[in-house]
Parts: C-alpha cells; sequence; structure tokens
C-alpha cells in the first residue's frame, strides 16, 4: 500500500500533513499489522459455556451426558446461572415456579405478542416482544430483588431484626409497584401456596422470611388490605434457591415467552393480519378536546399561545395545567439515579 501512502501525500488530504501531527500519517500501514502485545485484544471470553465440534459444555459439564444421565431443563438452569446440580428439592420447587409463571392469560406480554402478530411477523420477533413487557412494576423481579438485598444488608449492617428491617422497608417504599405486596390476591391463594410448597420441601431461606416479614409490616401500615403478590412470592423464592434478582428477571420473561408462542400462532390463526391503515380508531373511544375548525394560518397570531414562563410563579401554574392534559408526559413522575453511585465511583471526568 505504499503506493497508496504516496499517492495520497501528494494529493493532500485535509490538515494530515501537518507539522503538528506527532506522527506521518502517510507512514501508517494498511491491512494486518504485527500484534500490539502492550494492548489486549478484542474476544468474547465465557466461563458459562464453549462449544466445538463434538460438544457443547455449560460450566463444565457436557450437556449430551447431562442429557442422557436423565436431568431436565431446569437442572441446567441451576448449571448455566449457579454452576451447580441442584438438590432434589430445589428441581422441583423451580419446576413449580415456572410452571406458575408460564401462562398469566392475556395480560401484558401475551397482548404484546398478539399486537406483534397482526402485522406478519416470524413468531420469534412476537417472542421477543414479549420479553419487553418485563420492567419495573410488571414482572418487576430485578426491583424487587434488589430493594430485598438492600434492606437484608442494612439490616446486618445497622444491627436490625428482620422485623424491623422489614418496617423500615415498607415504610420508605409502601406504595411502589414492586413491593410484592399489594391487593392482587387477597382472594387467590396461589403466592402463599408457593411459600408452603418451599417450606414443605425444606428450601425457604431468609428472603422468603424477610418476605413474610414486609407482609407483614405492610398489612400494618396500608390504609386497605393487602397481601403477598405473585411478584413477592416467585421473587423471594428464586432467590432462596440461588438466583440472583437480575437472573430472576431473565428465567421468568423468557419462561413466559414460550407460552406467548401459543397467542401468537391463535392470533395469526383467529384474526389474520392487519395492513396499514385498516385499523379504525372510532370518535367513541376518543374523550380528548371537541372537534373544532383549523384557523387560517393568517390568523394565527389570534389563536397561538406562548408556551414561556416568565417567572417561577407562572411556571408552577402552567406546569399544573399541563399535568391535566393527557398525553403530555406532564404527569409522569421520573425517577432519575445517578448510575455512578451503584458502581461506587465517587467522581466523574478524568481520573
Amino acid at each position: 500500500m505504499g503506493d497508496l501512502n504516496e499517492t495520497k501525500k501528494a494529493r493532500g488530504v485535509g490538515n494530515l500533513d501537518s507539522p503538528k501531527m506527532p506522527f506521518d500519517y502517510f507512514q501508517r500501514e494498511y491491512g494486518t499489522v504485527p500484534r500490539d502485545t502492550q494492548r489486549a485484544p478484542f474476544q468474547w471470553v465465557s466461563e458459562v459455556a464453549y462449544k466445538n465440534v463434538h460438544r457443547i459444555v455449560s460450566r463444565g459439564y457436557d450437556t449430551t451426558e447431562l442429557m442422557e444421565e436423565g436431568y431436565g431443563i431446569v437442572d441446567v438452569l441451576f448449571v448455566d446461572y449457579q454452576a451447580r446440580i441442584p438438590l432434589v428439592e430445589e428441581e422441583q420447587m423451580l419446576n413449580y415456579v415456572l410452571i406458575m409463571a408460564l401462562e398469566d392469560g392475556l395480560s401484558a406480554p401475551a397482548a404484546m405478542s398478539r399486537i406483534v402478530a397482526r402485522t406478519k411477523t416470524f413468531l420469534t420477533q412476537a417472542a421477543a416482544a414479549s420479553i419487553l413487557a418485563f420492567g419495573h412494576a410488571f414482572g418487576a423481579y430485578s426491583a424487587f430483588g434488589n430493594r430485598l438485598e438492600k434492606y437484608v444488608k442494612r439490616a446486618e449492617k445497622q444491627g436490625l431484626s428482620t422485623a424491623q428491617a422489614a418496617e423500615l422497608l415498607v415504610k420508605e417504599n409502601l406504595n411502589d409497584e414492586a413491593l410484592g405486596v399489594s391487593n392482587l390476591m387477597l382472594k387467590d391463594p396461589a403466592a402463599k401456596r408457593m411459600f408452603a410448597r418451599a417450606e414443605k420441601l425444606g428450601v425457604a431461606g431468609k428472603y422468603i422470611a424477610f418476605t413474610k416479614e414486609i407482609v407483614t409490616a405492610a398489612q400494618k401500615q396500608s390504609p386497605a388490605p393487602v397481601d403477598l403478590d405473585m411478584l413477592g412470592a416467585i421473587g423471594a423464592t428464586m432467590m432462596d434457591l440461588g438466583f440472583s434478582a437480575e437472573a430472576t428477571w431473565a428465567i421468568l420473561a423468557v419462561t413466559r415467552a414460550l407460552s406467548v408462542g401459543a397467542h401468537y400462532i391463535e392470533e395469526t390463526e383467529r384474526n389474520g393480519y392487519t395492513r396499514l391503515g385498516e385499523a379504525l380508531t372510532p370518535k367513541e373511544d376518543y374523550d380528548g378536546p371537541p372537534d373544532r375548525p383549523v384557523p387560517p394560518l393568517k390568523d394565527r397570531a389570534t389563536f397561538a399561545q406562548s408556551g414561556i414562563c416568565r417567572t417561577p410563579a407562572e411556571w408552577v401554574r402552567v406546569r399544573d395545567e399541563r399535568k391535566k392534559l393527557i398525553g403530555s408526559g406532564h404527569g409522569i413522575v421520573e425517577e432519575i439515579h445517578d448510575p455512578s453511585k451503584k458502581s461506587g465511583i465517587t467522581k466523574v471526568g478524568k481520573l
């Protein structure tokens, strides 16, 4: 490529021939160059699994041998996420959890899958869309689990009893969607049955015990009846089985994605596809401003309203008015946290 460099040098390329450059740009090689031993090359490194032409190995176990020995998918979840073969009781408990989480009727994941199905996409796209439903309210296993961890550590650090830590957690988070305690299952015993099964199998630990204290504290502090809900039951049980909050989030979201495949297929078979512009939204389903004439452009100044606020008092008044306008976003309370606080970094910029 020497000739190409000479050609470009003679022609000139921007400021690359400036004497201020710390090197001669036109002496830089093209193509493969010797590896820089002072810099780490990019490469994937995994301690989860590897694969060659003979086998797939997860955490040291040949997956074909796992299958041939009679282990199931639930066992391999423990292998993948925790690098261990579980006790029979743990396998039974996780199987119980996954069955409970697999189907949830026409809730958000199924609805998202069906909407995507109507646009004539692949089933895998619809299943992926269903996973997006798991946020910090619906299926909030990450938020729930990390909060549990936070207050368990806080109790240990401050010398609080489990009951005291639970009372503090509820006091500071009573109205949070990811509390794990709500009015959703006052008549449904499924959540309590999960804890009962964990206790019967001997796999209930500190997280289930702590969540029970949270339920007790919430029932004392809440002005309305509340009880353990499925988020709290599944979240605490999974953590007692050794799964992190993030692993729980992933496993349960993907488990739900398995069942939404059936919803995708049903939607396609029963209702077919929807073309762009086909769906109508009747006025009966609209509750915004009434129909009104568009003002002539020449009269714009008469009808236009300024969005500028010139005083703090005016801003507060306008802000309150804007909150009443549904769809504007002004009624949403954003929870913004400095991500650097989670990493332990105490300053930003150059170190």
